[in-house]
């Protein structure tokens, strides 16, 4: 918890706690925020944290977010109780490297991996100074010498846990648990069946830990459930929780429907707007299910909860009022919904249209936690927290690259303005206050800020490609 914000509405037992926890915030102060001892953290003054994250969600697809077709009152209600972006960006328009910036907390272009993992994907190792080709598509994963999230936090004493989907390694040695994570129960790959949980290879992708297990039901079903488990078991105890939902990625697969098909390459993206919805309530009410346990358990008011997406929505998502989709650069593609709700901390029912990233939710989460940001390997990312209660908005820059044989696109939003390379085609320039569907370019009108972010990004790209890296994903 940082060190001398005040607690909103404290709970009972928070009032309780207060002299203990005036004495540690002292304490803190006199260390200069490092890391307390867990001895000194133990009386509960530490938040817990949930990260609950879709799969490629539309942009508009919450009803906090104008849906009008699902109902998500159970995420909805952490926007009325908490904080809810506007301007909310994934750090990359596909999953694995949105994910691999969240867990690391820089730009994923500093490890090498700017593509989802899959079939679709350029892949190379760096082999006496060579770039070489890797074939083998389950080969590679986040390099071990990135230290991760849930290593920070369990080095500070939390419990950690990972329900869902990694897409970050599928051999043991990049498992989860083996990158800091106590427990793990999900599928390895981008994506599963819901019923049988294989890749549409037929690999058996689902583990308990290390293992390959099987189990009946529907996949989002076993996550939340395992989730809660989580919940309940640790309530005693601070506790980071990591719940990456494979819904609504596909295949698209209703809840309740086990006859569905077994998913194959040919059926993988067949579907309809109303198994979409279907998913994506079924993942609403886990979340619900989450939230009432924390009530159950008494510790709802000192739990940090963020709900978000990985990248933009896909074929059957709403990504109103964006253009264009994931893997795109265009608004559809890169920005999301973000909620964060932390009662003790957090002002309830605040919009903000302060510019974040998901690699920010790593530092957000450190500092939270009372855990010194890492020395070496900097973070990318910043903790928003301040920015949510009381200091001035703050003017960011964020930069994405897509840089495939058949793709090119570049972009770089500062402020309100983004630029947009798509293709090598031509420079465009947008008003994102006055223009968030990306409808009109500006560039001819303000030829002095194209040239400007032109050369920012370049110096950014140049940064990036400048860093040792053993792998190359793209």
């Amino acid at each position: 918890m940082p060190v001398g914000l005040p607690m909103k509405n404290p709970s009972p037992y928070f009032r309780r706690m207060r002299p203990a926890w005036n004495v540690l915030a002292l304490l803190g102060l006199a260390l200069g925020g490092a890391r307390l001892p867990a001895q000194l953290t133990a009386v509960g003054a530490r938040p817990n944290i949930i990260f609950i994250l879709a799969d490629d969600m539309g942009y508009g697809d919450l009803g906090c977010m104008g849906a009008p077709d699902i109902k998500t009152p159970h995420i909805d209600r952490l926007a009325t109780e908490g904080v809810k972006f506007t301007d909310f960006y994934a750090n990359a328009p596909v999953c694995s490297p949105t994910r691999c910036g969240f867990i690391t907390g820089r730009w994923q272009q500093r490890v090498g991996l700017e593509f989802a993992f899959g079939y679709m994907v350029e892949q190379f190792r760096r082999v006496r100074g060579e770039w070489v080709p890797e074939p083998d598509i389950h080969s590679l994963g986040l390099p071990l010498g990135e230290t991760t999230i849930a290593e920070r936090l369990k080095n500070a004493g939390y419990a950690t846990g990972i329900f869902g989907k990694w897409h970050l390694g599928y051999r043991d040695e990049y498992n989860p648990t083996r990158r800091g994570f106590d427990e793990y129960f999900g599928v390895l790959t981008g994506h599963a069946d819901y019923y049988r949980h294989v890749y549409f290879d037929g690999t058996a992708v689902l583990r308990e830990g290390l293992q390959p297990v099987q189990r009946e039901g529907y996949l989002t079903d076993l996550l939340n459930e395992r989730a809660v488990k989580f919940v309940r078991d640790h309530a005693k105890h601070p506790f980071f929780l990591y719940v990456p939902h494979l819904a609504v990625h596909g295949p698209f697969q209703a809840p309740d429907a086990p006859a569905t098909p077994l998913v194959t390459k040919e059926n993988m993206l067949n579907g309809t707007r109303a198994i979409y919805r279907a998913m994506l309530e079924r993942v609403d009410a886990g979340v619900g299910e989450i939230l009432a346990e924390l009530d159950r358990q008494g510790i709802a008011q000192n739990t940090l909860v963020v709900f978000s997406s990985d990248n933009g929505g896909e074929r059957w998502a709403r990504n109103t009022p964006l253009f264009h989709h994931k893997a795109t650069l265009w608004e559809g593609g890169i920005r999301v919904p973000c909620l964060m709700r932390w009662p003790a901390q957090l002002p309830a029912g605040k919009v903000t249209a302060q510019m974040g990233i998901t690699m920010d939710l790593h530092a957000t989460f450190l500092r939270a936690a009372g855990v010194s940001l890492p020395a070496t390997k900097p973070l990318d990312g910043i903790d928003l927290t301040p920015l949510l209660t009381g200091q001035p908005a703050r003017e960011r820059t964020f930069f994405w690259r897509i840089d495939r044989t058949n793709r090119k696109q570049h972009a770089i939003r500062q402020g309100k303005w983004k630029y947009l390379n798509d293709g090598n085609t031509m420079d465009l320039l947008f008003d994102l206050e006055a223009d968030i569907g990306e409808r009109t370019n500006l560039g001819y009108q303000h030829p002095e800020l194209v040239k400007q972010l032109k050369g920012k990004l370049a110096v950014w790209e140049q940064e990036m490609d400048a860093t040792e890296r053993e792998i190359l994903v793209r």
